[in-house]
C-alpha cells in the first residue's frame, strides 16, 4: 500500500525555519502501532494523519514517541495540504479530534487561522525537578494548564539565554514546559520544552498558545497579540482571544512531498 506524505515548515514563510511537520492523508485509519512507527521513522516533532469523513476530516497527531491530544503546527500544516490538494475553493475546513472540532480558515492574505479551545490554568507550586532544571533564572510566576506547566520570566533576554537541564526537566510529570516573557518586538515570546514527549525543545508550539494567549491578554489588557517562539528555528504567530476560543494564525512553506510504502 502506498500513501502520499508531505513535509512542511509551519509558522514561517521561510524554508528551514518554523516547525517541521509531516502530513499523511489516509483513506482509512491504520493501526495505532503503524501510525506510531511512521511518526518515529519521520523523526520530525509531529506527524499529522487525517481521514476524510462526512463532517470534514478527522485528525490525529504523533510525536516520534507518543500520540498527543492537540498540536497546532501540524494542524496548520495539514490544513495547508487539504486546502491545496483537496479543497482549493473552500474558505474553512473542520477537523474532528481528541480536543473537539477544530476549524481552520484560509485568510485573504494567505495566512491560515486555527480556532482552538482556550486552556484553563492556575497558579501552581513548581515541582522540585522543574525548579532544579531552570534554577539559573528567577520565575515571575508558575502556572499549571491542562497539559503543561507555564513559567513566566521577566525579560526576553533571560528567556533567550535559558539553558534548562533537559534530563532533569524530563522527570517533571507533564506534557511539556512553556517558558515565556514579554517580547521586545512582539507582545510576548516563548519557548517550549517537551522531553517527556520526545522533543527536547519544540521549534514553534501552536497548542502552547492556548495557554499563553489568555495569560498575556489579561496581563496586557488586549485581545489581539503578536508572538514569537524564540527557538533556534524560530516562528511568528498572530493571535486573538475570542471568548473561550483562541485564534492562532500562521504561514506554511512546503518542503517536500512523496510516497511511503506501507506493508
Amino acid at each position: 500500500m502506498k500513501t502520499p506524505i508531505y513535509q512542511l515548515d509551519a509558522f514561517t514563510d521561510t524554508l528551514f525555519r518554523g516547525n517541521p511537520a509531516a502530513v499523511v492523508p489516509l483513506a482509512e485509519w491504520l493501526s495505532d502501532e503503524t501510525l506510531q512507527k511512521i511518526a518515529c521513522e519521520n523523526m520530525v516533532p509531529e506527524t499529522a494523519y487525517y481521514v476524510r469523513n462526512e463532517n470534514g476530516y478527522e485528525i490525529r497527531w504523533f510525536t516520534p514517541v507518543t500520540e498527543v491530544d492537540l498540536c497546532g503546527h501540524a494542524t496548520l500544516a495539514a490544513a495547508y495540504v487539504v486546502f491545496r490538494e483537496e479543497a482549493r475553493e473552500a474558505g474553512e475546513i473542520s477537523f474532528g479530534s481528541r480536543s473537539g472540532i477544530l476549524n481552520v480558515t484560509k485568510e485573504d492574505d494567505g495566512w491560515l487561522t486555527l480556532d482552538f479551545p482556550v486552556d484553563t490554568y492556575q497558579v501552581a507550586v513548581p515541582p522540585p525537578a522543574l525548579q532544579e532544571a531552570i534554577s539559573a533564572v528567577t520565575a515571575v510566576g508558575v502556572y499549571r494548564g491542562k497539559a503543561d506547566y507555564m513559567v513566566v520570566l521577566e525579560t526576553e533576554e533571560e528567556l533567550r539565554e535559558l539553558k534548562p537541564d533537559i534530563i532533569v526537566l524530563s522527570t517533571v510529570p507533564t506534557r511539556g514546559i512553556i517558558v515565556t516573557a514579554p517580547g521586545e518586538e512582539t507582545d510576548f515570546v516563548s519557548r517550549f520544552f517537551a522531553p517527556q514527549s520526545g522533543i527536547d525543545e519544540d521549534p514553534v508550539t501552536g497548542s502552547a498558545h492556548t495557554t499563553l494567549v489568555p495569560y498575556w491578554a489579561k496581563q496586557l489588557g488586549k485581545t489581539e497579540l503578536t508572538a514569537k517562539q524564540i527557538s533556534q528555528r524560530g516562528g511568528y504567530l498572530r493571535c486573538r482571544l475570542n471568548g473561550e476560543r483562541v485564534l492562532i494564525s500562521g504561514q506554511v512553506k512546503e518542503y517536500m512531498r512523496g510516497e511511503i510504502e506501507i506493508e
